[in-house]
């Protein structure tokens, strides 16, 4: 039987996972075409960039700097024995490429993993598609990692 921080740690898992879904659909993050005339900042001369995910970003960055900042001041979690701090933190070869392969990916589907998750409720044309090719090309990029590197860091 569970202990009752594990149900303390499933109903924080469950209610992140309720504000994170219903916040991608109210943000419109989870249309591929929305987020492509975001990401097309070669549009702004003509107007056809659409900035208003910056209004879903910015915040986003500004809460989880908090959230670090307040985290970092303690000894612990809430719900956890210790915190998930990276263990790596140089930007090196393997973190660029795998930015640029992820951007290009985003870029080309207008899709992003999370948002990708969250559309498996409403099945949209060729989703299946894209989530087989995004979990066959992670696997992938774990393969390349563990044969080009000495360390690998896993969630």
């Amino acid at each position: 039987m569970p202990s009752k921080s594990s149900y303390s740690t499933y109903a924080v898992a469950i209610a992140s996972g309720l504000v994170f879904g219903a916040g991608l659909y109210v943000s419109q993050m989870v249309d591929p075409l929305k987020v492509l005339r975001f990401l097309d900042v070669g549009a702004i001369p003509s107007g056809g960039w659409d900035p208003s995910l910056a209004f879903v970003i910015v915040p986003a960055i500004a809460v989880m700097y908090a959230a670090i900042r307040l985290g970092g001041q303690r000894q612990r979690p809430l719900f956890a024995g210790r915190f998930q701090w990276p263990e790596l933190t140089s930007i090196d070869a393997p973190l660029i490429v795998g930015s640029a392969l992820f951007g290009i990916g985003w870029g080309m589907s207008g899709i992003c993993p999370g948002p990708a998750l969250a559309l498996i409720a409403f099945g949209p044309e060729n989703l299946l598609i894209f989530l087989a090719a995004m979990f066959v090309g992670s696997a992938l990029g774990g393969v390349f990692q563990a044969r080009t590197s000495t360390k690998v860091v896993t969630p």
